[in-house]
């Protein structure tokens, strides 16, 4: 039986749909309605075990509102990426976000634990207390000096994208387009090779799935850690530019890393459209390539849960037991399922050393 396998996802954008949430924080963290694609009673209802929360900063527009989910649903397309922000325009947001992961510990203690390393995850599963994880997407809200990471790192802070798509001072993220290379645009900058090295040393995983090709390939030559992308697909099999390429796949798997498998249709389906429709050959497909180019021990879950356009399959948190029967019926035994579901994640965790 799949249902309520225990599980532990790579990303979810829940803190910034809290943040934004019309609705009373308690109703949308706490409550039974039903919107997005987490709150408490549905990830418990599902078997969610455990995560890495993002804070994400949003981008500030001065024009009007683009719906950029539209766009994304009739490839081709090359969406405009917001300019540069700055670490005094961030911060604010990230600290607010960060307070919500805290605050989500002390709504319901027994239900939700921020954990701290890998140890405190396990003492988590073990009294089935969901683990929060903080992660950081984007890294506008450190600013040049690198302090504000000692600060953020003292919050729970264990892993860190130093992009998202747009640039920032530490380097340079891929373009919301399809189709379309990764190899774009230069690598890291001085102060994102120090940004890297001080994440070494604090035990904090370096995220490259919004990363551009060299940048990618500057983690790898800096950083001593394992090579980790929380949340991205196979380009062979989806030509986004998010999407990771063979040569890529086979450096994380010779640097002991792990990729999890990124639900948004349009990082799956072949046509990148960000269209809910797509079948579980399709999400089976990317599973199966990232096994056969990672290996097994190196694949797990990156959901994206609220942060995309998920299969009409899955819809939720609720779909991901759907998602383990699927991969049962497709030939997964139940080892090979748990290492999907959790395993591999908390093993990556404890190679990196900070979570």
């Amino acid at each position: 039986m799949t249902d309520n396998i225990p599980f532990f996802d790579g990303h979810n954008d829940f803190l910034l749909r809290l943040m934004k949430s019309p609705d009373p924080r308690e109703e949308t963290w706490l409550g039974d309605g039903g919107k997005g694609h987490l709150d408490l009673a549905r990830m418990k209802a599902a078997g969610f075990a455990g995560g890495l929360f993002a804070i994400f900063v949003p981008p500030v527009s001065d024009g009007p509102p683009r719906d950029f989910r539209e766009l994304m649903a009739k490839p081709p397309y090359d969406l405009p990426l917001p300019p540069l922000m700055d670490h005094a325009a961030a911060q604010p947001v990230a600290l607010t976000m960060a307070g919500l992961l805290h605050w989500m510990e002390r709504a319901a203690p027994q239900d939700f634990r921020l954990c701290r390393s890998v140890k405190d995850i396990r003492e988590a599963f073990a009294a089935d207390v969901i683990a929060g994880v903080m992660h950081m997407e984007g890294a506008e809200a450190i600013g040049p000096d690198l302090d504000a990471l000692y600060l953020f790192h003292d919050m729970g802070l264990r892993s860190l994208g130093p992009v998202w798509s747009r640039p920032t001072i530490f380097g340079h993220g891929v373009p919301m387009a399809f189709p379309g290379s990764p190899d774009i645009g230069p690598g890291l900058t001085e102060k994102g090779k120090d940004l890297v090295r001080l994440c070494d040393r604090l035990g904090i995983l370096i995220d490259l799935s919004h990363l551009n090709e060299a940048g990618f390939d500057d983690v790898a030559g800096v950083s001593t850690a394992p090579l980790v992308a929380t949340h991205s697909n196979a380009h062979a099999l989806c030509a986004a530019p998010r999407n990771l390429t063979d040569r890529q796949l086979h450096m994380i798997r010779e640097r002991g890393g792990m990729v999890g498998v990124n639900l948004a249709t349009f990082l799956l389906n072949a046509d990148g459209a960000a269209a809910s429709h797509t079948g579980w050959d399709v999400i089976l497909r990317h599973i199966d390539y990232l096994i056969d180019q990672v290996g097994e021990d190196h694949v797990g879950l990156g959901s994206d849960f609220d942060g995309c356009v998920l299969p009409d399959l899955i819809g939720d948190v609720t779909g991901v037991p759907a998602l383990f029967e699927a991969m049962q019926a497709h030939g997964f035994d139940d080892a090979l399922l748990r290492k999907f579901a959790r395993e591999n994640w908390l093993a990556c965790l404890e190679r990196v050393g900070g979570a």
